[in-house]
């Protein structure tokens, strides 16, 4: 380990990458998003400019989502997006090339694992390290997971929900579904769709998530205006919808991640089976602020469950204190490079 050689933790994700600098934070969270010219292949933009392009590019254009489900769909394209993040994290200047570490589902294969590592070595790190989300996102929360004690965490981002009970530093039982914000996303735009004879795209129904969606019905519900276009006519048209109405909507996604929960509790060792129903369980990623989610949670398992404090970046910030300190968690690290 080289003295000079700078760090970065990055949060690989389907839907954002965050990179995190020890010492400076999250310095970076951008869609993971890269807009391809269709001609001759070249790379025209990533993050945040090729995100906006997202619906809206003339038919030369692609915008696209390299990673599929939190893992790699498209290796190439992947490679030239680390390649970004990790210049623009690093700044101009740098000459050293960094030691990175990378998270990845929990249900992730040894293929899938190798191909990140391949990834980031390729974009330019010095050496790459693979540890699986549930557990960067324990320690981004502050638990203490290297104690004989049993803690359940569930990550969910854009593109899975991964459930795992860790204990001693390692996963006592885990499981990951694909099915997580994108999903719910995509249940609000099919639901507008049969109910209003309505068209709109994924950024609308993200946007209409978060500013009235919940987990359970309200008494005093929230209202939205969606605008979108007609299918029947073909033109421009807006209509209201309620926060019930998405409830209703995304009932069957929330379901199977509920079912996620279940099935690792059922699978836990009684004993650590004690220490959850003592502890709660702890949830983190940008898909657990859905409103009342953790009311859901605790409905259906009778397991008390809390937002972890920066809940987007607890995956991001895990990779940060890992890496700070690897001889502790070398444990936990599942490749390396």
């Amino acid at each position: 380990m080289s003295f000079f050689s700078p760090k970065l933790g990055i949060d690989l994700g389907t839907a954002n990458t965050l990179v995190f600098v020890p010492k400076k934070g999250v310095v970076l969270n951008e869609p993971s998003v890269v807009a391809v010219s269709k001609d001759n292949g070249e790379i025209l933009a990533v993050g945040l400019e090729a995100k906006n392009m997202i619906g809206k590019t003339p038919d030369t254009i692609t915008a696209y989502r390299p990673m599929k489900d939190g893992v790699i769909a498209d290796y190439h394209v992947t490679k030239v997006m680390l390649r970004y993040y990790i210049g623009k994290a690093l700044g101009r200047w740098n000459i050293f090339k960094p030691e990175v570490m990378i998270s990845v589902p929990a249900g992730v294969t040894s293929t899938e694992r190798r191909a990140v590592v391949e990834a980031a070595i390729k974009a330019g790190a010095k050496s790459a390290y693979v540890v699986k989300e549930p557990i960067l996102a324990a320690i981004g929360a502050g638990i203490p997971i290297h104690e004989a004690y049993g803690n359940m965490v569930v990550d969910i981002g854009g593109g899975t929900t991964d459930v795992a009970v860790i204990s001693l530093g390692g996963i006592v039982a885990s499981t990951s579904v694909k099915c997580a914000g994108n999903k719910i996303d995509k249940a609000i735009a099919d639901y507008i769709k049969r109910t209003f004879n309505l068209s709109i795209g994924d950024k609308t129904a993200e946007e209409i998530k978060i500013k009235i969606g919940s987990a359970i019905p309200l008494e005093e519900e929230l209202v939205c205006v969606i605008k979108g276009r007609d299918l029947v006519s073909g033109l421009p048209r807006s209509t209201e919808i309620t926060t019930n109405e998405i409830v209703k909507a995304i009932g069957g996604e929330l379901k199977e991640m509920i079912t996620a929960i279940k099935n690792v509790l059922q699978e836990t060792p009684p004993e650590l089976g004690a220490d959850i129903i003592d502890k709660g369980i702890i949830m983190t990623g940008g898909s657990s602020l859905l409103r009342n989610l953790q009311e859901l949670v605790y409905r259906r398992t009778g397991v008390k469950a809390a937002l972890a404090e920066d809940a987007l970046y607890c995956v991001a910030k895990g990779t940060g204190v890992a890496l700070g300190h690897l001889d502790v968690y070398k444990k936990s690290i599942i490749a390396k490079r």
